[in-house]
């Protein structure tokens, strides 16, 4: 199968071992043929006697991408198999086995917990309280308007402000979720998109009056549009703007926030729209070769951006195929920065990701399952070798987190790190012939599916075609038909299923007023509004909109916009008027 359309940068390549000697096998030919023979003495022999009187469960097990799980792995399912091409060593090409040497033994994948509700002061709040409970890297939560980039006193906004998230309106908002936090000792996440580039530069405005230099400005904006069309849908501009947008705020990152990273190409959420985890290793990284595309062509230099892309996956509940995926994942990666766009430096092949647990996976159907649900993800994510992890709290079925279901889901990370030992060697499943196997798996069908969006002309015009998103719609199907036919199981919804779910009224659910968070950022934004210099922001929005028409970058002019205290919806409209919005259409 062919792989790679971009030449192969032969000078990039190590070769194990040096040029005339056979490659480095796991077993020899030899032994694999009497593994083989084995195997089938097996299968004729205490195989069948066990079927004859254990018969298993049902005639075909699957991961939930669909691919079939054998019943038993062996070195003969690795016959093939290149230790140095495929495994290698920790902190070495391909990186399969972690992008560091000594992975967690050095240091442990920072406790990100994704927060926000309400007021920005109800944040404040939240953010203050995870850190004094152990959290070691704050991410932020945005309600849908500001998603959208919609001001809360808009009437779209009606019913929603700070609902599923934190209502930020105005610089004046994010100068209060930072009220009391050091911005200069932590790294903040924001999962935002089209209005990446204002939140941007708000929270560089706040970290710039807190007296932080910005080559200490640490943390990661999602910034990822491509993944809007097909997962999350709080897509505002067509996908050429918003890449192009998208590809101003990583522009200008490299180059005035060194320790940022200024997109997190994100499968997260396509996961969470309903696709395999094939589907989502596959549309992420093809999501990363376009973005790379638009940034050589602004005459970057690969080596001079590489570094601080970064990347965010969904660990659902299928232990072993989450990581493997990950796995798949750094060494697809590592090889598409090398052989396809030339990157020389080590930095600039890792891929380095956050992890969330699945929120598909929990139920509100005896929801303390779903603390199991997620640890058992958790895991997943930790083996895999992320280097920061959110996980879900056992209540999100129902509503925000309250702080008790908050703080035990932080908890259960720090149980795996500090107390189950398996932070203590570096990709402890290395070897395993399943794992191995998996791995090889997941990469094969991902090829796949890159090669089909490759010959489309890239993922922007993949996405224009609807392509990614009848795939995840289908995959979606499937699996909630398999749900309701009973052919794939979840404890509480389809199987041990209780008439009375007693456990509903225990969980402690976070109240929150919405109609009085709403009547108060409305009433901040009237104020603000009445107070700022009204003229100062129609210039500066004017000045936006010049610069927009012309194409050059954005970033300066939206910073100078925000520090002025322009809103988030008056920007967001300002750039509307000269990209226009996407309409979505119908897929059949």
């Amino acid at each position: 199968m062919k792989v790679f359309k971009a030449p192969l940068c032969i000078m990039c390549v190590p070769t194990y071992p040096p040029r005339g000697l056979p490659m480095p096998s796991l077993f020899s030919e030899r032994e694999l043929d009497e593994i083989e023979e084995r195997l089938k003495r097996w299968e004729e022999g205490p195989l069948r006697r066990s079927l004859e009187r254990y018969p298993e469960r049902r005639d075909r097990f699957t991961t939930l991408s669909g691919i079939e799980v054998k019943r038993v792995y062996t070195p003969a399912d690795l016959r093939d198999y290149d230790y140095f091409e495929k495994l290698g060593l920790p902190g070495e090409y391909p990186f399969t086995r972690g992008i560091h040497a000594t992975m967690y033994r050095g240091r442990l994948w920072t406790m990100r917990m994704f927060s926000g509700f309400g007021t920005p002061e109800d944040t404040n709040r939240r953010l203050r309280f995870l850190i004094e409970h152990g959290e070691t890297g704050l991410s932020l939560a945005f309600d849908f308007p500001t998603l959208l980039g919609i001001d809360s006193d808009d009437p779209r906004a009606s019913g929603e402000v700070g609902v599923c998230g934190v209502a930020v309106d105005s610089l004046l908002d994010m100068e209060i979720i930072f009220r009391g936090i050091d911005m200069g000792q932590v790294t903040t996440n924001m999962t935002i998109n089209p209005p990446a580039p204002i939140l941007l530069s708000m929270y560089v405005a706040v970290a710039e009056k807190q007296g932080v230099p910005r080559d200490r400005i640490g943390g990661t904006v999602q910034n990822d549009p491509l993944k809007e069309f097909m997962a999350q849908k709080s897509y505002v501009y067509p996908p050429e703007a918003a890449v192009k947008i998208a590809m101003d705020v990583v522009e200008w990152s490299v180059k005035n926030l060194p320790k940022w990273n200024p997109i997190s190409i994100s499968g997260y959420h396509i996961r969470e729209a309903g696709s395999t985890a094939v589907q989502e290793l596959a549309f992420t990284l093809a999501d990363g070769i376009e973005y790379v595309r638009h940034l050589k062509g602004r005459g970057m230099e690969v080596d001079e951006f590489a570094h601080r892309l970064s990347f965010f996956f969904d660990s659902h509940i299928n232990f072993f195929e989450e990581i493997a995926k990950f796995r798949a994942a750094r060494r697809m990666w590592a090889r598409i920065m090398r052989e396809w766009f030339g990157a020389r430096k080590e930095r600039s092949l890792w891929l380095r990701f956050h992890t969330q647990t699945a929120g598909v996976s929990l139920t509100a159907q005896q929801p303390w399952n779903n603390v199991v649900r997620t640890a058992i993800e958790a895991l997943a994510a930790v083996l895999g070798g992320t280097q920061s992890l959110h996980t879900n709290a056992l209540d999100e079925p129902f509503r925000v987190p309250s702080e008790f279901a908050a703080k035990l889901a932080l908890r259960t990370q720090q149980i795996i790190a500090y107390e189950t030992g398996v932070a203590d060697t570096v990709d402890p499943l290395a070897g395993s012939y399943y794992v191995e196997w998996l791995t090889d798996k997941m990469e094969e069908e991902a090829w796949r599916y890159i090669e089909r969006i490759e010959a489309m002309g890239g993922m922007t015009e993949a996405v224009k075609k609807g392509f990614p998103q009848k795939e995840i719609s289908d995959a979606s199907y499937r699996f909630q038909r398999e749900v309701e036919e009973g052919r794939r199981h979840i404890v509480g919804v389809n199987i041990f299923v209780e008439e009375e779910d007693e456990e509903l009224r225990n969980v402690p659910l976070l109240e929150i007023d919405q109609e009085e968070a709403e009547r108060r950022q409305v009433e901040r934004l009237r104020r603000l509004r009445s107070e700022r210099d009204n003229a100062l922001v129609e210039r500066r929005l004017r000045e936006l909109r010049e610069v927009a028409r012309r194409g050059e970058n954005l970033m300066p002019y939206i910073l100078e916009a925000v520090k002025a205290y322009a809103t988030l919806g008056e920007i967001t409209n300002a750039l509307k008027e000269v990209y226009g919005e996407w309409v979505e259409p119908p897929i059949i």
